[in-house]
């Protein structure tokens, strides 16, 4: 594992990590963690999950338009 330092942190920043470790029954150092990895945990195909839980609402599958190559843009 690797170990993370952060520095001049704002003390009202401090105080709200130390009020939500409490209130998840957690140091602040694993609030922390948990924080972390909740901001950088991106599905790695969000857009076709996101495409899978619309259909899911809609019953029926969304078509993508075919990509095509971008328009050539003249001068203005």
């Amino acid at each position: 594992m690797a170990t993370l330092t952060v520095r001049n942190v704002p003390e009202e920043t401090h105080h709200a990590l130390r009020r939500r470790a409490a209130q998840h029954n957690r140091s602040m150092e694993a609030e922390a963690r948990a924080i972390l990895e909740a901001a950088v945990d991106v599905p790695p195909n969000f857009i076709e999950d996101w495409l899978d839980s619309a259909e899911d609402l809609r019953g029926e599958a969304l078509e993508l338009p075919e990509r095509t190559a971008p328009r050539e843009i003249g001068p203005a």
